[in-house]
């Protein structure tokens, strides 16, 4: 008989008694409670070493996004779909969860929040921790402004950087005239003309013996 059942669900047994309150206020915009990333893992840790119970985390896939702030800054919106294996201890039987986590952040923490959030929606759905009130999650309301359309280059541009790029005679003017073109192609999410120029400053570099 598979074991990672009765784990489980004597995890679960113990948090239908004790729960886990939203104890957590959002700090910016609407106010609303929540629980913390904290809050589960100190409530569920202690339970899953007793019990004999691991979960243990595998990343299928991750997108991120950059989005601009209304004050002009780089905020990052990050998604991750992630399994966790529940694995019991005792026999190496498992039950695998998959949830999706996102979050947003203005530096280098939205992979970080995003990977907690997946692990916070799986242990509370696998043990149905129970609480009260609705299931609002994040700590921090950030606002962004609309998002911009993006279009790629037109072809009088592609055109124009093709021909700079060509026409270079010495490394500082090939590395000036890609990073002209490759900007504002980035800029525009044009990643077909990307490749174009990394391709025609490729083949320039090597027609100057770079």
């Amino acid at each position: 008989m598979m074991k990672v059942y009765q784990a489980i669900n004597a995890v679960q047994s113990e948090l239908a008694k004790i729960g886990i309150t939203k104890s957590r206020t959002n700090q910016q915009g609407a106010s609303y409670k929540f629980r913390g990333i904290d809050d589960i893992f100190n409530t569920v840790s202690p339970l899953l070493a007793q019990h004999g119970l691991c979960i243990l985390p595998r990343v299928l896939s991750r997108e991120c996004i950059e989005r601009q702030t209304k004050a002009g800054g780089a905020i990052f919106y990050v998604t991750v779909e992630v399994e966790f294996d529940f694995v019991a201890a005792v026999d190496g039987s498992k039950h695998t969860v998959k949830t999706f986590g996102e979050a947003m952040d203005t530096s280098d923490k939205a992979t970080n929040k995003a990977m907690s959030a997946a692990y916070k929606y799986a242990a509370l759905q696998a043990f149905a921790i129970p609480t009260e009130g609705d299931n609002d999650a994040d700590a921090h309301t950030l606002e962004v402004a609309p998002r911009i359309t993006k279009t790629p280059l037109n072809d009088n541009q592609v055109t124009n950087f093709t021909v700079a790029i060509n026409d270079a005679n010495t490394k500082e003017e090939l590395e000036k005239a890609f990073t002209a073109a490759y900007r504002l192609a980035q800029g525009q999410g044009d990643t077909k003309n990307i490749d174009i120029f990394t391709t025609l400053k490729d083949a320039r570099k090597t027609a100057l013996g770079l």
